[in-house]
């Protein structure tokens, strides 16, 4: 076995040496060596993700790529020119240098320049826009500095209580501070369950998708909130919708990012007040519609508030028992269907928010009229309850 092996490695390092010979030697005479193909460097260069400068040794621009061309035509670019010349002067005299240019629009846009001095005394500038990079940085950096909050809060709150209870005698003043304790142990673990299930809904964005009728998603959300909103006296009412309507999606995704709208209109609106649920196609999509005539959202914060963690009233929020988290999964849930969330708001005046989602064809709706899917996922033989206008789902 060994002689064989021997035998065989001898023949692959012959077989080795001798394509590597044969590599080496020179081309037969009368016959010119291979041409390396030409390569244009400008194109390499429109390939480039970022902005491309060049200039000469005497200061002046020799190339531009296409990136750093589309870039001077903006609003910006202006700027941004006099921030690249400014840095080719500094290179030229052998520094390397690098400035962040934040503009604040709209849009917001924050562009990193730099410049390197070439060999012959030439300086290159790179023109990059970091505004994507920065603001993921910016809601990592916020991640973590909230979820550090929200559960150092009430773990620091139960620490002093159960603290504080080791010490007192009397049941009354024991009572109380049990009764704190048990709020805020329910406060951390609303927050835990909120990023857990958020993490589940990313993970799990390829489940199957299952025939759904949008008014079955609609009672269920409102359902879920009866109590509270019969609690301060808000109704919450259903209008009319096409029977016609279907979606298809995850039941439990889809009836959570319902749920969590509907909370947030019944938490921010006054005592009294309606909150109003409608289902209506557009195009071939069909959106959910949650509609309120609460505070309403402040114009400058309606671009972050599907940001994780991220409240527009942080007082109120912790009064409402909020954890910023339910915007977020809704965006994630929309995401996951191929749809989207839009939200339009005035502050005083109330918030509408629409969950967009593909329709299906109504040839797919025969196989759910004779089994509709529970919001739970599972079968469902009770016939759909009927629809009136501005139906009552919770009363004064």
């Amino acid at each position: 076995m060994e002689l064989i092996i021997v035998i065989g490695a001898a023949a692959v390092g012959v077989l080795i040496g001798w394509l590597v010979c044969r590599s080496s030697d020179p081309p037969p005479v009368g016959e010119s060596p291979p041409r390396r193909p030409t390569i244009d460097h400008r194109q390499i260069l429109d390939m480039v993700h970022g902005g491309v400068v060049v200039y000469g040794s005497e200061g002046d621009e020799v190339y531009r790529n296409v990136q750093a061309a589309a870039l001077s035509r903006t609003h910006s670019g202006v700027l941004i020119d006099e921030a690249v010349e400014r840095h080719v002067g500094r290179a030229r005299g052998g520094a390397d240098t690098t400035e962040v240019l934040d503009f604040y629009g709209p849009p917001r846009q924050t562009v990193s320049v730099s410049c390197r001095r070439l060999p012959d005394g030439g300086v290159v500038a790179f023109i990059n826009d970091v505004t994507e990079r920065r603001r993921i940085d910016t809601m990592r950096t916020d991640f973590v500095a909230n979820i550090s909050h929200e559960l150092k809060t009430p773990v620091g709150a139960i620490a002093v209580l159960a603290d504080a209870l080791a010490d007192e005698d009397d049941p009354e003043v024991m009572a109380r501070m049990v009764t704190r304790m048990v709020a805020e142990a329910e406060r951390a673990a609303r927050t835990i369950d909120d990023l857990l299930e958020l993490s589940e809904i990313e993970l799990n964005s390829e489940r199957d998708r299952l025939p759904l009728d949008p008014v079955h998603l609609l009672h269920a959300a409102s359902d879920r909130l009866r109590q509270a909103a019969e609690q301060r006296g808000i109704t919450i009412e259903i209008d009319d919708t096409d029977p016609s309507l279907m979606v298809a999606g995850d039941p439990r995704q889809l009836s959570s990012a319902l749920g969590n709208l509907v909370d947030n209109a019944v938490k921010y609106s006054e005592d009294g007040a309606r909150v109003r649920l409608r289902a209506r196609s557009h195009d071939s999509w069909v959106e959910l519609v949650v509609a309120d005539d609460g505070v309403g959202i402040p114009e400058r914060d309606l671009e972050r508030i599907f940001e994780r963690f991220y409240r527009v009233d942080k007082a109120r929020s912790r009064g409402t028992g909020g954890t910023g988290l339910g915007l977020a999964i809704v965006r994630h849930v929309a995401t996951n269907h191929g749809g989207d969330v839009l939200v339009h708001s005035t502050e005083g005046e109330g918030s509408t928010f629409v969950l967009r989602l593909p329709g299906v064809p109504r040839t797919d709706r025969a196989a759910a009229d004779s089994e509709t899917t529970d919001v739970d996922g599972t079968a469902n033989d009770t016939p759909e309850p009927p629809i009136h206008n501005a139906q009552q789902v919770s009363s004064t």
